[in-house]
Order: C-alpha cells, then structure tokens, then sequence
C-alpha cells in the first residue's frame, strides 16, 4: 500500500480514488471504519466516511480509527481528503480532524489545499475560487448544509483549528518543487501548523506533488492527490488499473439529491430527453409508502433507452422554503430516508447500475445497498469515476454536487454501454 486515503463523504472518496486509477495505482474504496480483519490488495486504499458535518467528535473517532486501520497495514502515507469547496463551517470538523490526525502521527505540520483546477477549483494568496469567482460569490454560499460566506483559507481554517495557518503563493509554485520544500520549511520553523498551497494551473499540481512527496500527512482535494500520483506514476497502466471497476452494461436509474448549480443544470438537460419524476418533499416526510410508489413509477419505464431519472434537485430558494418550513434536517433526513429505500427496492427488482449525484444521497443509497467498498473504474468526468462493489454485481456512478458538465448523466450510460 502506498497511500492512505481518509475522505469525509462517499462522493469526496470516489473523486480522489478515480484520480489515483486514473494515473495507474490499484484503488481500492471501503464504506465505513473497516473490520479489524479486512485484508486487502491495492496500491491505495480510499476509506469514506460520513464525517463532513456529523459532530466533531463522531468525525475524530471515525478518522482515528481508520488512521489506526491503515497504519495496522504498513501504509506510510496518508490524505485527509474533503470537498474542493472546503464544505465546513467555523465550527467545522476539518480543522479538529487534521489536529487530530496530527496529534496521532506524532507531527506538528501539513498542507491545506482543497483544490482541483480541471474543475475550477484555484487557489491564489489563500483565497479559495470557484469557476474564476471567490468562493463566497459562488453557488456555495446557499449550501443547505455547509454554506461558506469566506473565500480566505487562512481564516477558515485557523477558526476552527488549534494553530495558525500560512501560504505558500503561487510565485513560489513557478518556482518548482525545492522552492515550495524551503517555503514549507520556514513556515514550520516561524511556528506555523499548515500552509495553504496555491494553484492555479495543472503544472502546480505537479509541483505541490512532488514538494510534498515526503510528508506523512497532507490534507485538501483531489488535485493535490492527482499531483502526488503524478509523481509517483512512472510507467503505470491505467487502464489495467481501472479494470476490475468497469461497469458492465445493465439496467440504469439515475436519482439525483443535489440542489448545487450544476446539477439543478444537469437535471433540467436531462429530464428533457427521459423519463423523470420530481420528489415531493412533503410526502417524503409523510408518507411511508412513497418509495414503493417510486419505485412503481420506476419499473414501468421502458427498459430501452435513457434510464429514468427521480429527482428531489430544486433551486436554491425552493430548498430555503422548505428548510424553514419543515427544518433543515428533517428535510434532509426524510428526502435521504426515501432515496435509500427506493434503491433497495429498485436493487431487488435487478437494477445494477445506480447512477447518484449528491453526497448526501451517494452516502445514503451505498449504505442502503449494503456496499462495504468498491473497485474504482474509469472516470466519467474529473473526479466521478464508475465504481464496481466488490464481490457483487453492482455499478455505481457517485457524484458530487457540482461535479461533471451537463450531460454528465447521458455520459455516465454511453460509458456503461
């Protein structure tokens, strides 16, 4: 095993685990803290928790014990991977879990990038944009969950963490991988605990990857992971890689939880050309029986052509009015409750390809279907790879909210054919 991968949601772990395949290392995604006596063979293990916004310490205790189960295994490396959007409140977990898993390696130093420049994500002084706007000018400032109103990684992460955070800009990025290794080195040595690393372009990846190629313990997104692989890749076969991840052609629903800009987009391309069915929220939090009548509506679909789609995917000023109508999490909890169960009806019913966006929703079909982890296939679109559970059947395409263009459901099925 070369490197450990710690993500705080299901959709957050495909992202970066279809990275890694993607440059030739054997991924292998578990759901959940893995058994004590779970053996597995991979270049890279990817362990996804549900970690972004239960309570802090819920959020340690899962990190910790996956860290303990990796380490169990000789891995000499690991990644605190969350969102590219930095998705966490000033009483968020990020900060507490990256002094936690400090505090266990027995090390006083690691790097915050939550970046990934092929889907828009740059840093640049430690400010956070999102398509070329600051972060909170963007679709993240009305997350139902996590909104974020500062674009200033610094801030944020020095309000909910135990030590003080630097930058390292991008001018030292130009300057290749010994000139970040010496600004890294002289902020450790002035008492800072991290360092947001800019980037702007692919070719700071490469070089973030290679400067931080030696520490135990980074944090961020995916790019920064795709840069660490980058430098480790040499002659690796991706596709080889990928393989045993690959969907093999069969029945396709698509059922979407997001309310992100992009897949309120990618909802209304698609609902044009294929069956679809809006959720009602209110009978979600009312109705026991409602997932079977989905399901219902489901199989009645044709089974030639597009997958039928069921979406609870509204704008953001819809999902304002139920949160103060119903509560925030009752909304959440009632529309997920649902989702689960109508992809288990849906499985029984010999439905083997799940295509979800969401990472509320990924996390709550994936455990509904029972999956303890997946094989990572070939990616669809930058960091949303199609996943394969391992010993079953199943195909998964796991899909963080903004992630993907918008055809990026019709993709996901020409991928599959």
């Amino acid at each position: 095993m070369r490197l450990g991968v710690i993500a705080d949601d299901f959709t957050g772990a495909t992202d970066i685990a279809g990275f890694l395949v993607a440059n030739g290392l054997r991924t292998v995604q578990l759901n959940g803290v893995p058994p004590a006596d779970l053996q597995v063979q991979a270049d890279a293990v990817v362990i996804s928790l549900k970690s972004r916004s239960c309570p802090v310490e819920d959020a340690v205790s899962q990190s910790l014990a996956s860290l303990d189960w990796l380490r169990a295994r000789g891995c000499p490396q690991f990644f605190f991977k969350y969102c590219s959007t930095f998705d966490s409140t000033p009483r968020g977990n990020i900060g507490p879990v990256t002094d936690a898993l400090l505090d266990a390696l027995g090390e006083d130093f690691t790097v915050i990038c939550p970046v990934l420049p092929v889907n828009g994500r740059t840093i640049y002084n430690g400010y956070l944009f999102v398509n070329g706007v600051p972060l909170e000018e963007s679709g993240m400032r009305h997350h139902p969950v996590t909104p974020m109103t500062d674009s200033n990684l610094m801030r944020l992460m020095d309000a909910q963490s135990r030590g003080k955070t630097g930058n390292v800009p991008s001018t030292i990025m130009d300057e290749g991988p010994e000139a970040v290794r010496a600004a890294l080195a002289d902020l450790r040595a002035r008492g800072f605990r991290y360092a947001v690393l800019d980037a702007l372009n692919d070719a700071h990846l490469v070089v973030m990857g290679q400067a931080v190629s030696e520490m135990k313990l980074v944090t961020g997104g995916s790019g920064l992971a795709d840069g660490m692989a980058r430098a480790w890749a040499g002659t690796a076969d991706a596709a080889a890689a990928a393989a045993e991840g690959r969907p093999a052609k069969g029945r396709a629903v698509v059922i979407s939880g997001s309310c992100s800009q992009m897949t309120n987009a990618q909802v209304a391309a698609y609902r044009d050309a294929a069956p679809s069915l809006a959720v009602s929220v209110e009978r979600c939090m009312s109705d026991p029986a409602y997932a079977d009548e989905l399901a219902d509506w489901v199989l009645a679909q044709p089974r030639n052509g597009l997958a039928p789609l069921v979406y609870a995917t509204m704008p953001p000023e819809k999902v304002k009015e139920l949160q103060d109508r119903y509560g925030a999490a009752e909304v959440s909890e009632a529309v997920e409750g649902v989702f689960g169960r109508l992809a288990k009806r849906l499985e029984e019913a010999g439905f083997d390809q799940f295509i979800v966006a969401g990472g509320e929703t990924s996390g709550v079909v994936t455990q509904s279907l029972g999956i303890g982890g997946f094989h990572i296939g070939p990616q669809i679109a930058p960091g949303v790879p199609w996943v394969r559970a391992v010993g079953r059947p199943l195909s998964l395409a796991l899909k963080s909210g903004n992630f993907g263009q918008e055809r990026f459901f019709f993709e996901a099925q020409d991928l599959a054919a």
